[in-house]
Formats: C-alpha cells, structure tokens, sequence
C-alpha cells in the first residue's frame, strides 16, 4: 500500500474535518441544542442517508473498483465512456428521487422522527428545511464520481479536500443567509428563529456544488470532458449498477440502523444534537485515518485483483489494517478519557451550554467504543468489492441490523440509557460487523500470520495504557486553568493531548512497531534529520 498517497490523503482529510467540525460548532452556537438543531440535524439527514448510501457507499465503491479495472485493462478512452454513462445514469436516476423525495418530504420525516410531534412546529420545520436539502445528494454523487476518477488516476489530494471546500463555502453562505433572512439587532448576541435555518440549508446546497465544482478543472486537465451518454446495456455500466446492487441492500441496513437510532432519540428533545454533535468528534479520526486509508487501498487491491496476485492484496489488506489500528485505538482511548474537556473547548459557545456538553459527552464516550471497528470496516468493505463477494457484506449488514433494533430497544428502554444506549449501540454494531468481515476476508487471502498480530496488539496495548495514564492525569492538573479562562484551558488541555500522542508514539517506538518506525523515519526526512543506522524490528 502507498504509506505516502494515505498520508496525503490523510492531511486532506484532517483540514476537512476540521472544517466540518467548525460548521457544525457554529451552527451549534447560533441555535443550541435543542429544537432548532435537532431540526436541522433530522432534515439533513434524510439526503445524507442517501449520500451515504449512494454517493460514498455503492456507487463510489462499485464505480471506483470498475473504473480501475477498466482502465488498466482497455485504457482511458474507456475509462471516460464509462465515467460519461455513469454520470449520465446519476442525472437521471438521481432527479427523479429528488422530485419525489421532495413531493414526499412530510411521510419521511414523520416516520423518521414520530417522537418529534411532541413538539408543536417541530414536525412542520424539519418537514420545510428536507424540501430544501434534498437535491444535496445529486451534487455529492456527482463528487463521488470526481473522486473516483481521480483516485483511479492517482490522484488523492484535491478530491480529499473537496470536502473541505464544501464546509468552508457552507459555513460562509450558511452563516451570510442566517443574517440575511434572520436580521438581528444584536448581530454578535444573536439569537436566530427558525427563519435563520433556511438560509443555513440553501448555504448547504452552495457548499455540495462547490464540493463538485473544485474538482472538475483537474479532470478537464487529464483529459475527460463529460457529454450526455445513456445505454444501460453498455457492459461496464451494468457492472457497476451490478455490483451497486448488493451494496444498496447493505447499505440499506446500516441506514435503517440509522433510522432506528434516530427514532429513539427523536423521542427525547434534544438527544439528536447531542448524538450529532458526539458523532462529529467520532467522524475526525474515523475520516482521517479509516477513509484515507480506505481510499488508498481501494484502487490498489483492485489493481492486484485485475493481476491475480492474491498474495499482495493480502498484505495490503494486512498494512492497511494494522496502520488503522495503530491510529485509532488510541485516539478510541483519548476521546473516551477528555470527552468532557474536549466538548467544552469545541461546542460550549453561544447558545450550546453545560447540560449539553455533559449529555454530549457522555454520548460521545459510548460511541468511542466501535472507533477502530469502524476504521476496520472503511479498510475491509471495499475489498470485498475488489473480490467480487458483494453479497458477503449484505449478509453481514443485515444481521447487524437486527442486533441493533434489539440493543436499541434493551439499553433504551429496558435499561433507560437514553441517548448514551443509542450510542453504545452504534459502537458495538460497528465492532461485531467488523469482527465478522475480518473473519470471512481471512478465508479469501492471507491477512497476516497470527502471531503477528497478537504481538502488534500486545504492544499497542501497552502504548495505550501509558497514554491514557497521562491523559487521565493531565485532564485533572488542567482543571484549575479553566477557571483562567478559554486561553489557559485551551493551552492545558492541548498539552495534555500532546504529551498523551508523544506518550503513545514514544512507548510503541521504543517496542518496536514498525508503523511507528516508519513513521519516525518519515518525519526525519522532512525536518532532513539523519537516519540513525539500526536492525529493523521485527513484523
């Protein structure tokens, strides 16, 4: 696997993250948490579901693995052709659901989010702002597309950071439109209506065109230009919508988990802004380190399946797992111990108080629990597309569909957890899904030697226990300077982050993981530090 493209990728991602994290701070400040928020949370979930399901689920997977063999096989010319019907197909398909996703706004939301009734208007305004978002999900399919072609071509940067520009410009449009529709007499004090909110939502849709808008001057550059072409019997095409077929189906169970979740949590007002706002900070790492790799990997093990060399699909498999989990078991760990003092830092502005930050945090510790298996899952999923054994996700998904409607029911209202339960739940599935590809993806390729991996996880282990040992020290000696104010805790608490990551990466130094080696010699050549003469550890 190309350590180099995923870190790349990954830096992208790291600055989309931390955009995203921005707009969903700011809007969490000029609404609270709350009905306004929950509102909005609710309706741009309804087109995000079918972003996640469409545009990064089964078509970006289905569509990636088909363009690369395609390419590798019968050139460009036909990479184009296929990309042009593909997108073609996405117009078509993709406007009617809008039309009718438009047309039945009002069924959706009330299924989605029945507890929300309890609330006069409540239904009325998420019902309003999903009219409104629901043509985000063919701007971002589109992207998808973008992407693909991109990373087929090797190229990773820009179109990891499309999604940078689409929270940048969302934020920007968002906030402008807020005033423009909400005008407010005290315009740093303010305190917006639900008028506010549909300014937000048009800046939203600005923000999905300027996500497919970035990329399109880098493929006019390789040479695509797009022209209208439709024949769903062209091969290639109905392979992708072949391969699409048992993705959707998969993706269907992790959405109607989402729906369960979200049925549950519409019940207690508020709860969808503090399982929104938890699942951002879940999201960061998840999308730095899981999907970065993932996106790397992808057109690799492609590329060694259109070869048939099974032996180097493995071991990329084998890197791309073990680099996931050496980046996400602790950052599982550090947000599960600084979830309260971190949420503070982030969300606690504006209208967004204590009582937030404490119910927010506690989901955000429940959630920390499936932050590897969800990185595993990102790694494993499209593999199983590069194999041609789509069904065996389906299979996977469909049984933790029906352990998540049975934990969600047992730990909501058998054991009264509330929101936090909806969040255990979603961490444990995530777990159990990923136990089960990694065991079924063990019987197609050699993913690396047991013994291997049990040394790889004993010295994490060890790193980790003496990072959250620093961590849980550091989050007590930081607590007087939050009496200093924001600056003083900031510095504090950030210290205390530093040296839990310089903890970590020195301890799994010292015990020899090569990913941390690596990642010293990489860090050496940048600063053009010499490179000490050693034995290299072992595997």
């Amino acid at each position: 696997m190309r350590k180099k493209s995923a870190a790349i990728v990954g830096l992208a991602v790291v600055g989309s993250r931390v955009f995203g994290l921005v707009r969903e701070v700011v809007f969490a400040a000029m609404f609270g948490a709350g009905m306004l928020l929950d509102s909005y949370l609710a309706a741009f979930r309804i087109p995000n579901l079918l972003r996640d399901l469409f545009a990064e689920g089964a078509l970006s997977t289905a569509f990636v693995t088909t363009f690369t063999k395609v390419n590798e096989k019968e050139g460009s010319d036909k990479g184009w052709h296929l990309a042009r019907l593909v997108i073609s197909a996405l117009i078509l398909v993709l406007g009617i659901i809008c039309i009718l996703g438009i047309l039945a706004s009002g069924p959706l939301v009330w299924m989605m989010n029945y507890g929300f009734a309890a609330v006069p208007g409540k239904l009325a305004l998420t019902t309003d702002l999903t009219r409104i978002l629901f043509p985000f999900i063919l701007f971002v399919s589109l992207a998808a597309v973008a992407m693909g072609m991109l990373n087929a071509k090797n190229v990773f940067g820009l179109p990891a950071s499309a999604s940078t520009a689409f929270n940048i410009v969302s934020v920007f449009f968002g906030v402008v439109l807020a005033y423009t529709f909400d005008p407010q007499e005290n315009w740093m004090q303010p305190h917006f209506s639900e008028r506010a909110l549909y300014g937000v939502c048009l800046g939203v849709l600005i923000g999905g065109l300027a996500q497919l808008g970035i990329q399109l001057p880098k493929l006019w550059q390789l040479g695509f230009r797009y022209r209208w072409e439709l024949n769903f019997n062209d091969p290639a095409l109905r392979t992708v919508l072949l391969l699409m077929i048992p993705s959707v189906i998969a993706g269907s169970a992790v959405q109607v988990n989402v729906v369960v979740s979200n049925f549950f949590a519409s019940q207690i007002n508020g709860a969808q802004s503090w399982l929104g706002s938890a699942f951002r900070l879940m999201q960061f790492p998840i999308g730095v380190f899981g999907v970065a790799i993932a996106t790397v990997a992808l057109p690799s093990v492609s590329r060694h399946h259109a070869q048939d060399n099974l032996p180097a699909f493995g071991k990329t498999v084998e890197e791309a797992l073990r680099l996931a989990f050496y980046l996400t078991l602790p950052a599982s760990l550090g947000l599960a111990i600084l979830a309260e003092p971190i949420i503070r830092l982030i969300y606690q502005h504006g209208r967004f108080d204590a009582v937030a930050t404490y119910q927010t945090s506690l989901a955000l510790q429940a959630y920390s629990i499936g932050l590897a298996g969800y990185a595993g899952i990102k790694v494993l999923v499209p593999c199983f597309y590069a194999l041609n054994l789509s069904k065996t996700p389906v299979k996977i998904s469909l049984f933790g569909m029906a352990i998540n409607l049975l934990l969600c029911y047992v730990l909501v209202k058998g054991f009264g957890l509330g929101h936090v339960g909806l969040a255990l739940t979603t961490g444990l599935i995530a777990l159990i899904n990923f136990l089960q590809l990694l065991f079924f993806m063990s019987r197609q390729v050699n993913c690396g030697r047991p013994l291997h991996w049990i040394t790889f996880f004993a010295r994490v282990t060890a790193a980790c226990f003496a990072m959250g040992a620093v961590a849980w020290i550091g989050q007590f000696l930081a607590e007087p300077a939050s009496h200093l104010g924001m600056l003083p805790y900031i510095a504090a608490i950030g210290a205390t982050i530093f040296m839990a990551a310089i903890t970590y990466f020195g301890v799994s130094f010292q015990m020899g993981l090569p990913e941390s080696v690596e990642m010293a010699d990489f860090l050496r050549r940048k600063l053009n530090l010499p490179v000490p003469n050693r034995i290299k550890p072992p595997q």
